[in-house]
């Protein structure tokens, strides 16, 4: 299985021919689908997570891919005229050579003012997790790669680095961060690899096209 890291937010899980896609944004690049693109995880409707224009890029590929994500984005898809299969926290889906279980079901909180919406991370093969814009994580599992983000107004790096401690992956990278300078994710990124060496692990600080085999 091969995980590239997009920019921002994406990301793409390559395993026995197939390809997932996860959170395709507006800071994101138009996805390169083809057939054998089988699904796309949307974990919530903000728009660095996902459009409608780069969901419509991907259908014009394989107009069967499966797409996933909340209530939030199945309504505000279908306002666009597409089609996502809702899913929430604690299920899971087999599509293609992939399983996804759901976690989490809130982002975190940006500011009292702005209203809470729902947010799924997801779990792929068992190895792979990606939170989308939340720190819940699997709990009693061991992450074998996750995704941190490493920047955004709902966070502070301290949560990052308290988030990998917690889940004390075995490798990790950054991720979610387009809105930081080049000295910002040199910053940050030194933090999360402080974090994850914590507990024996690695830190793979991938910029857009890198990518990690498991």
């Amino acid at each position: 299985m091969r995980i590239t890291k997009l920019e921002h937010a994406a990301v793409l899980i390559e395993n026995a021919g197939e390809t997932l896609v996860i959170d395709p944004g507006k800071f994101t690049r138009p996805i390169e689908a083809d057939a054998s693109t089988v699904a796309v995880v949307i974990t919530h409707l903000h728009d660095d997570h996902w459009t409608p224009a780069q969901v419509e890029h991907i259908r014009s590929a394989n107009p069967a891919v499966a797409l996933f994500g909340p209530a939030g984005v199945v309504r505000a898809a279908a306002e666009a005229g597409i089609s996502v299969q809702q899913v929430s926290a604690g299920e899971t889906i087999k599509v293609g050579g992939f399983e996804l279980r759901f976690f989490g079901g809130t982002h975190a909180l940006i500011h009292r003012s702005i209203p809470l919406i729902d947010n799924v991370g997801v779990l792929v093969n068992g190895r792979f997790y990606y939170g989308g814009d939340s720190f819940d994580a699997p709990e009693d599992t061991a992450i074998e790669v996750l995704a941190v983000p490493a920047a955004a107004p709902w966070m502070r790096l301290a949560d990052a680095m308290d988030y990998v401690e917690a889940v004390s992956p075995a490798r990790s990278f950054p991720t979610h961060e387009m809105l930081l300078s080049d000295a910002g994710k040199a910053l940050s990124n030194s933090r999360i690899a402080w974090s994850t060496e914590q507990a024996g692990g690695e830190f793979f600080p991938l910029t857009p096209g890198e990518g990690i085999d498991i």
